[in-house]
């Protein structure tokens, strides 16, 4: 009986039972193919009565000790990652090309490997000579670093295991390929085979393995999901290229906070921490201008202030424009109907424009109340007083909800200078707190109180 086929999408892994020449769940052209098994494996009939070894249990409430952590001395790549590098996990770092994945990989090895770390860096696309030319511009010729270029997998397993290195940086797992997958290397059985070897090798051995992965054109990691669940962190390198600083963002971590962030400044001699991102992203704040408010975020665990800036302009168009730079689209939508339905002001033929000042992303709901601030200061071309701060989350009703964490919020507002705030009715703060704080039940009573200078 012949085995039915099944073609597997190349950019986003959804699986087809025929070929068709556009992805339904992407919408790519030409980037389905036929996957090829790994391997057929035993059937259920060739087991027979052969029975499995006993596997032993064990109890919740068993004493595990807490997994030593090796620092690399990168204070903001050892916060996204918890607090440093776990031996034997595996961590798969995402971004656009030219963001700098590869320059920021290079100083964490040669951070690593000075701490006295066995560190081994295999690189796919670049030849040796190129990274250590980048070594040099970074001035880390001296650290002891063990260069190779290969994408063959089953030469890498062979060297590692000859070296037994104690940190494995793989640059990229979309070049890497087995030659025992019928597949071209970058195809989903072939990232999906390497993966599984690289993980396993890191589990076996006690080897700790960084992955780089390609992106789509959406900002996901490209390949199939199943990457995601065999490795134990996952981490996003963002940012802008007309900007100077990149931010790393873990999105999953099974040894820390998952949203965790640290930032970078991209500069001609490589990346450099920013210890303080709040006063990086209001450097540039003047003189008040209408259109502008700033925000008290939460990343992870750390409080950052981001200026948010609005634009509101009549239009000659029928359908108004709605240009968002690094916040939901949907979300602004949402919030320009209820200004309109719960409190009588109409956005109807004018275009809005919203930006987060420096090209951070922000997907926290209690930005809200910041970006109303901020478009409405641009609709009456009124500026906001410049030593306020703004957050809370605005409900479809037109309450306020509090945002968590308002003490951390309030703390990072007042070592940077600002005096006052604006918050929703109920926010937990110390009362004893050398901010004025002005809470308000709902928007029609924030609108009212926007404009007081304190």
């Amino acid at each position: 009986m012949t085995k039915s086929k099944s073609y597997v999408c190349h950019s986003c892994g959804t699986s087809f039972s025929k070929w068709s020449g556009c992805c339904d769940n992407c919408g790519e052209w030409n980037t389905i193919f036929e996957e090829v098994p790994i391997s057929t494996g035993p059937s259920s009939k060739s087991l027979g009565n052969k029975r499995g070894e006993k596997i032993s249990l064990t109890n919740l409430n068993t004493t595990v000790e807490a997994p030593q952590r090796i620092v690399s001395g990168l204070s903001e790549l050892d916060r996204v990652f918890g607090g440093g590098l776990v031996p034997a996990s595996t961590t798969l770092v995402g971004g656009d090309p030219g963001i700098g994945k590869s320059t920021l990989l290079l100083q964490a090895a040669a951070n690593f490997a000075i701490t006295g770390m066995n560190t081994l860096y295999v690189s796919g696309e670049e030849a040796t000579s190129q990274i250590q030319m980048r070594a040099q511009r970074l001035k880390l010729s001296d650290a002891p670093v063990k260069l190779v270029t290969e994408t063959n997998l089953r030469d890498i397993m062979t060297t590692l295991d000859a070296n037994n290195p104690a940190l494995v940086i793989i640059d990229s797992i979309q070049t890497m390929w087995a030659d025992n997958v019928e597949s071209a290397p970058g195809g989903v059985s072939q990232v999906r085979a390497t993966a599984h070897e690289l993980t396993t090798f890191a589990k076996r051995k006690g080897t700790s393995i960084i992955l780089v992965g390609h992106v789509t054109k959406e900002g996901q990691l490209a390949g199939p999901r199943v990457i995601e669940h065999m490795v134990d962190s996952v981490i996003y390198f963002e940012g802008e290229r007309g900007h100077h600083f990149r931010i790393l963002r873990a999105v999953k971590n099974r040894f820390g906070p998952a949203d965790e962030i640290g930032v970078f400044e991209m500069t001609g001699q490589g990346l450099i921490e920013i210890s303080n991102p709040s006063a990086l992203f209001l450097s540039e704040r003047g003189k008040p201008s209408p259109g502008s408010a700033v925000f008290a975020g939460i990343e992870g665990t750390r409080p950052v202030l981001v200026e948010i800036q609005a634009l509101v302009a009549a239009s000659p168009l029928s359908q108004p424009r709605r240009t968002v730079v690094g916040w939901d689209t949907g979300r602004l939508a949402m919030v320009l109907a209820v200004l309109e339905s719960r409190c009588g002001i109409p956005f109807t033929g004018y275009d809005v424009y919203l930006n987060v000042a420096g090209g951070l992303k922000i997907t926290e709901p209690a930005a809200d109340l910041a970006v109303v601030a901020a478009l409405l200061s641009a609709k009456e071309d009124r500026a906001l007083p410049i030593n306020k701060v703004i957050f809370g989350e605005i409900s479809l009703s037109g309450a306020l909800r509090p945002a968590p964490q308002t003490q951390n919020r309030i703390k990072e507002a007042l070592k940077l200078g600002f005096t006052s705030a604006i918050a929703p009715t109920g926010s937990k703060f110390d009362m004893k707190s050398e901010i004025q704080m002005m809470q308000t039940n709902d928007l029609v009573e924030f609108i009212d109180s926007l404009f007081i200078i304190n």
